[in-house]
């Protein structure tokens, strides 16, 4: 289990940082009692619980319990807890015109000026950048680029797939799935839904997938297909996307889509992501 302590500088950026990590599979707690860390580490150590990684989010909105982080950390260490720190920055600039921009007051100025509560806030919470395990300076970075940087040091390490890909088959009379990133329309292949003796099966029957795929414009159309999927895929992670649901779509959903469906993800699925197939309206 990874046990990450997500800190540093308000308005740098702690809780896109935590959202991330919470879109990667972790258990995510934002602004925990700081008395409550570790018991918060004895429910998660524990097998029914049914945890694997945690991310627990601590900063000066505890306010003067605060003061209590540091013995409670002394407590999660004790309990075998090899808790990671991840420290959130930016720079002064940076931050007031982040509060600037969202108009809202810094949590230790309260009505005063935002720059002596971010010369407060750097005081106080000092000893967990000393002690920090990651430290990410976001004065520069783009949304993306944070993204990046959390998968690479609390995803890739944990052999979990930081990018899925589903290729939808649906029918379009039924709709557009709303939850497509890509359609692609199939309608343009010869349907088999004209032949009686097929009329009945679906693109998972052998029959259907040789009718089909027995067009070159079929042949044709999956290889440009598989080419185009290899070279976004890349494209899309670096751009900080989550996931990719391909959408394909026929008429009905039943024939055409499903065939085509099938290929593709058997082109992709050697990628090293997590890649599944599913047919929308098959049954329809």
């Amino acid at each position: 289990m990874r046990f990450v302590i997500v800190t540093g500088m308000s308005g740098s950026g702690k809780s896109t940082a935590s959202r991330m990590l919470e879109d990667e599979g972790y258990f995510c707690v934002d602004n925990l009692p700081i008395q409550l860390m570790s018991k918060f580490a004895e429910i998660a150590l524990d097998d029914e619980t049914g945890v694997n990684n945690v991310a627990v989010c601590i900063d000066v909105r505890n306010g003067e319990t605060f003061k209590y982080l540091e013995e409670e950390l002394v407590k999660i260490k004790k309990m075998g807890v090899n808790y990671e720190i991840l420290f959130l920055d930016a720079n002064n600039e940076t931050l007031i015109k982040r509060y600037k921009e969202t108009r809202r007051d810094h949590p230790l100025s309260r009505g005063g000026r935002i720059e002596d509560g971010i010369k407060k806030e750097r005081d106080e919470i000092a000893f967990l950048k000393e002690d920090a395990t990651y430290v990410i300076d976001t004065s520069n970075l783009l949304t993306r680029e944070l993204r990046g940087k959390i998968v690479k040091r609390f995803v890739e390490e944990t052999e979990v797939h930081p990018f899925n890909i589903t290729i939808l088959s649906f029918g379009f009379k039924y709709g557009i799935p709303s939850d497509a990133d890509l359609v692609f329309d199939v309608r343009f292949l010869p349907n088999p839904y004209y032949d009686l003796s097929l009329r009945n099966l679906t693109g998972n029957d052998k029959e259907i997938q040789e009718f089909v795929m027995k067009y070159e414009q079929s042949r044709v159309f999956l290889d440009k297909l598989n080419d185009m999927l290899r070279f976004l895929i890349p494209n899309y992670i670096d751009e900080g996307k989550m996931g990719l649901v391909v959408g394909i779509g026929c008429t009905g959903g039943k024939h055409r889509s499903v065939t085509i469906a099938n290929k593709i993800y058997e082109c992709i699925k050697d990628l090293p992501y997590g890649v599944r197939c599913e047919h929308k309206d098959i049954m329809k």
